[in-house]
């Protein structure tokens, strides 16, 4: 419930601060590009499955439009489409040479309000800037990687109900935010951004007859992006 309340939070604040920003100077700058970056992946699960890091890259495109100055934020909103892998990997501490992990694969689309400090949108040098609002995804594939030497039989808790469980559940949603420095040349604008994504939904069934409450997404990751002006 608190994540949800945080969720709609970021929500309003997506549509009421470009309505408080008309009373500054407006601004009318479209800028479109790409962006590449790497997720370090990780999942909630209930009951707890012990993890390490899991790795994936990210890829997609950026349109992000400026509407208004209010006094020093610069004001906009920022959407991408990307392909991003998510999944986990195990730290199994059974004695054995077993080790675990899973890939998943999603398209994502994320809308963002975009609030900037110091450069103009227009003008060359360094700005700060704060990226938050919704995510949603939609599950592609997935694939399980497995020691050669593989028994699944000594976990913890005798958790074992994930392995070759599929998801059951494609349609992700989640709140998103960033924090990074981007910066304006003639050759146009160079950002880099650290993210952290919480996932509100379930991958796998989550009722009481399930085998877990709970299999939700989370990462943090490192994203950088190439946006040029098309409309100033």
């Amino acid at each position: 419930m608190k994540m949800k309340k945080i969720l709609l939070v970021a929500l309003a604040c997506m549509f009421t601060l470009p309505m408080m920003a008309q009373l500054g100077e407006v601004r009318n700058n479209l800028a479109v590009g790409m962006n590449a970056g790497m997720n370090m992946n990780s999942v909630s699960f209930s009951p707890q499955i012990k993890q390490k890091s899991h790795t994936g890259m990210s890829l997609g495109l950026t349109a992000r439009y400026i509407s208004e100055k209010y006094f020093n934020m610069i004001c906009g909103i920022q959407a991408e489409l990307n392909y991003t892998q998510r999944g986990w990997q195990e730290n199994i501490e059974d004695g054995t040479e077993n080790t675990y992990s899973r890939t998943m694969n999603y398209v994502e689309i994320p809308l963002l309000a975009h609030l900037a400090f110091g450069k103009d949108a227009l003008d060359k040098g360094t700005k700060f800037f704060i990226n938050l609002g919704p995510q949603i995804g939609y599950f592609i594939s997935e694939k399980e990687k497995m020691s050669d030497e593989w028994n699944p039989a000594y976990r913890p808790n005798g958790v074992n109900q994930q392995y070759g469980k599929w998801v059951e559940n494609k349609f992700d949603y989640g709140l998103l935010g960033g924090v990074g420095m981007e910066l304006s040349t003639k050759a146009g604008h160079f950002l880099l951004e650290g993210r952290y994504y919480y996932g509100l939904a379930d991958f796998w069934g989550n009722s009481k007859k399930d085998d877990f409450g709970r299999s939700g997404h989370s990462y943090m990751g490192v994203k950088l992006t190439y946006l040029f002006d098309i409309m100033k």
